[in-house]
């Protein structure tokens, strides 16, 4: 049960997952918005500049249809014409296309966005796959899209009918009014009736968007499978990163090892901590912790001192306060100088003592550690 959960396919989209769909072309589309939003556009037009659109192509035609003798005789002429013609015909027209553009260019953005995918240009084969086509058609996608193109035909349709139907009489009545007014007052009842048609879309659309928006979701749904995989590539296998960051911790502990020869002194706990500590006077303005760890590393390091004639020190409270509060290669804190002062002065006193023999120094005892820097010792 639980491996046939983790294919289904219950889990939302990732961002990186809808990114993806983005470069490949895949956002969510509605006709019945771009529908809508062109013919809003258009009926919108048609209204605000209709009377002068109307003029402008009265004049057109009348300009057109004027018949001059020189003109007919003289081809260049009539070129010259017909291209001012044709210019003026585009000029005239030109804010009706810009609107109708801005529109159809909007709609897909006001669902989707700004989206720029070379992927989606790319040819496919399978496209032209009839079968496949038979199969998208007969599908609940499919189905959908028959469902919305019917109810479509029927609310256009029957919106255009029921007012062509309320305003029969007038367009009746139009017949026997002089052309200069009938003609205005058509154009009116025809704009009239496509804002009702485009209200019918209006509601179309209202139904269509929230609906492309959950069928995109839904077919760019995950299965936890999927999720898993996706986590791993993005931030890395863990088991990998844990074998990296084993592998790191291992080569950081070998160099820290080889600092331990060089070490000065190393300050035991005895036994669950060691603090390896390096002093130059020429290059260093306090002691340097080379090397520190506990239990087995510490037992490590005291080894390691031991084979090459470092000295050990125990002194509890430093050892525990050195392992706490310094990281290896830093310079000890200015808290614990005094007692790592006392601790070098018998590292040179002892070295000096083995040179040169005399007296053996006397291991320096009770070292002034604040309180606060110990933090006591570990529990057995």
């Amino acid at each position: 049960m639980a491996e046939e959960s983790d294919l289904e396919k219950t889990e939302p989209p990732s961002p990186r997952r809808l990114e993806q769909a983005r470069e490949e072309g895949q956002v969510p589309q509605s006709r019945e918005l771009s529908t809508f939003l062109i013919m809003m556009a258009g009926v919108t037009v048609m209204w605000v500049i209709g009377q002068w659109l109307s003029g402008r192509v009265v004049s057109m035609v009348k300009m057109g249809l004027v018949f001059d003798a020189a003109t007919a005789k003289d081809t260049t002429r009539m070129v010259l014409e017909l291209r001012e013609i044709l210019t003026d015909a585009l000029l005239t027209v030109m804010p009706l296309f810009l609107v109708l553009m801005v529109a159809a260019v909007g709609a897909p953005i006001l669902m989707g966005g700004l989206v720029f995918a070379p992927k989606a240009l790319q040819l496919k084969l399978d496209r032209l796959d009839p079968l496949k086509g038979l199969e998208r058609m007969f599908s609940v996608h499919g189905l959908a899209e028959l469902v919305k193109a019917l109810l479509k035909a029927i609310l256009v349709g029957g919106v255009g009918a029921w007012s062509i139907w309320r305003e029969k009489d007038h367009m009746l009545a139009l017949m026997t009014q002089p052309l200069n007014v009938s003609l205005p007052d058509f154009a009116q009842t025809v704009l009239f009736s496509s804002l009702l048609v485009v209200t019918s879309l209006a509601l179309l659309a209202a139904l269509d968007v929230p609906f492309q928006l959950w069928q995109y979701n839904n077919k760019l749904k995950m299965t936890r499978e999927e999720l898993r995989q996706e986590q791993k590539e993005s931030e890395g296998d863990p088991q990998l990163k844990a074998r990296v960051r084993n592998a790191q911790r291992e080569m950081a502990r070998r160099r820290m090892m080889a600092e331990v020869p060089k070490a000065d002194v190393v300050v035991t706990n005895p036994t669950h901590y060691a603090v390896a500590l390096r002093y130059d006077a020429a290059k260093m303005g306090a002691p340097v912790v080379v090397a520190k760890g506990a239990d087995a590393v510490a037992q490590k390091i005291r080894e390691l001192a031991r084979e090459h004639k470092v000295p050990l020190l125990e002194a509890p409270p430093l050892a525990r306060a050195l392992f706490r509060h310094c990281d290896i290669e830093h310079a000890v804190p200015a808290a614990l100088y005094t007692a790592v002062a006392e601790v070098m002065a018998y590292v040179y006193q002892l070295n000096h003592w083995l040179e040169n023999g005399g007296l053996p120094p006397v291991e320096p005892s009770e070292l002034p550690v604040p309180s606060d820097m110990d933090p006591g010792p570990t529990p057995a």
